[in-house]
């Protein structure tokens, strides 16, 4: 009896359902995809409806598939891809529009007339986010000025705002039929609306964008001992499990890498890349380009906190390789192909689609591949989107120690590319210390287990989580220092490129 946990990993293209043991070990996992919506260029959609019945299949199915009850099941977690915004109809459950996912850009004129007027400032300070498409508030009101009837809705109280974590909850929990509205800390802090201090919705900022505070979710604390609600005997699991875990993606990474102390680090490896220094108790408000946000909050305890470095395009470049190029036929080729070449051949691909994030936060910029010669290949192509991949985390690494004053010494990293073991390696050739994956890298759901476990008891306490982390991986460095500098340099030269592209008024 109670002895699992169950995860929901609800991501910006598959959602999935995981079951852990005590250990920390995946007992078992189904996975399903949804339609990525680009109805122009630079929108992203998602159908909310289509999520939350992936949500329910691959819920069903992991259980189905272990062969386990619900009464084995402890406690449940969620984690989710940020910033994604949805507005729904309280009453009955039907979206208003499709989910606006957070790489949309249609959002930029908003988010540079905040910057131009003054209210951006206000924002980074309160908030600690540079007014961005990437953060929810714009897109909700994106929503409330373009969508009939969705503004008086709003105004009544029946139009209501969640980021996905919210959406999955509140359907599970009953939907129409007393479905709970709550977001946790670490999901709300990515909004814009949030004031970092109170961590409660800010008034002023709310004004910013014209917000009806009834829309937003009751904030909860990442890891609740009073379950935010139950699922339903009607619901997928057929039958009442607590949840009482949240945390948004890059926050679960870090509590499923139990990077708990000041100091620690990860990188996850997704879509875009998510590089994470927990700072503790103390909001360190990044003068280098990052965010700050909050990192956790697991019960009555203080919130802890974290400089963040967002990368819009990474693992998502890999698969625009394969879907819009047609050089390869699956994500596992890129290595295959890239490793026909020793290096990039001069070549540089910066995958700007989405403007660059962390540490630029520049929307006019586009992706570029430059340095091409007669002489290149698909391969050196493949090899440059690998390096892309590195070179970015490597801005975040180097405006990280700039905030924080820590240099870091080892990189922990989870997510899917880090199979990929030329990219790995490139990682720790281009940051010059070594990379380790732990035995278990899907650490995001395995973070909102540890948030929702940890709740009810089924581990103890955080010393608990720390015993169940081990080593499946290393890479060292094998570049010398001048490879490195010359390296990341032809990089730089490439991001200016980018730049002043698109004309943002």
């Amino acid at each position: 009896m109670n002895d699992f946990v169950v995860a929901i990993d609800q991501g910006t293209t598959s959602t999935r359902a995981m079951i852990f043991d005590h250990d920390g070990a995946e007992v078992g996992r189904h996975q399903l995809e949804h339609e990525q919506i680009l109805p122009k260029a630079g929108w992203v959609e998602h159908n909310p409806v289509e999520i939350w019945e992936r949500t329910a299949a691959v819920l069903m199915s992991v259980l189905n598939n272990t062969k386990l009850q619900v009464d084995d099941l402890a406690a449940l977690g969620i984690t989710n891809q940020r910033e994604t915004a949805l507005v729904w109809d309280r009453k009955t459950g039907r979206p208003y529009y499709n989910a606006i996912v957070w790489q949309d850009t249609r959002t930029d004129r908003i988010a540079s007339t905040l910057d131009r007027d003054g209210r951006g400032d206000v924002i980074r300070h309160k908030a600690g986010l540079p007014p961005a498409t990437y953060f929810s508030a714009a897109k909700v009101q994106w929503i409330l000025e373009n969508v009939d009837g969705v503004r008086e809705a709003a105004e009544r109280g029946d139009a209501i705002f969640g980021t996905s974590d919210s959406w999955v909850a509140w359907n599970l929990t009953g939907g129409p039929r007393g479905g709970v509205h709550v977001t946790d800390v670490t999901n709300a802090s990515r909004t814009m609306l949030m004031n970092l201090e109170t961590l409660d919705w800010d008034d002023e900022l709310l004004s910013f964008f014209g917000i009806p505070r009834q829309m937003l979710p009751r904030i909860v604390p990442s890891s609740s001992p009073e379950p935010y609600g139950t699922t339903q005997d009607t619901g997928p699991l057929g039958g009442e499990v607590p949840v009482t875990g949240i945390l948004g993606d890059q926050q679960a990474a870090m509590v499923g890498q139990v990077c708990l102390a000041p100091g620690e680090a990860k990188n996850t490896y997704g879509t875009g890349n998510f590089l994470l220094l927990n700072t503790g108790e103390k909001i360190v408000r990044s003068e280098n380009g990052l965010l700050t946000t909050v990192c956790y909050q697991f019960g009555e305890a203080k919130p802890v906190y974290a400089l963040e470095g967002s990368i819009a395009v990474t693992g998502s470049a890999v698969q625009w390789l394969r879907d819009q190029l047609g050089i390869i036929s699956g994500a596992a080729q890129s290595e295959s192909l890239a490793r026909q070449v020793e290096d990039n051949g001069g070549v540089y691909f910066v995958p700007a689609f989405s403007g660059l994030f962390a540490p630029y936060w520049r929307s006019d910029a586009r992706g570029a591949i430059v340095g091409l010669s007669r002489f290149n290949t698909n391969a050196h192509v493949a090899r440059a989107t690998l390096e892309a991949i590195c070179y970015q985390s490597r801005d975040v690494v180097d405006a990280m120690e700039k905030d924080s004053g820590v240099h870091l010494e080892v990189l922990k990293v989870d997510g899917g590319i880090t199979a990929n073991d030329l990219c790995m390696q490139i990682q720790s050739d281009v940051l010059g210390v070594d990379v380790v994956k732990p035995v278990v890298a899907e650490t995001t759901a395995l973070g909102a287990a540890y948030a929702a476990g940890l709740a009810v008891g089924f581990w103890d306490d955080p010393e608990d989580l720390r015993a169940n982390w081990q080593e499946g991986k290393r890479w060292t460095p094998a570049w010398s220092d001048e490879q490195r500098t010359a390296g990341y340099a032809g990089w730089q030269k490439a991001v200016q490129r980018t730049l002043d592209w698109v004309d943002v008024t």
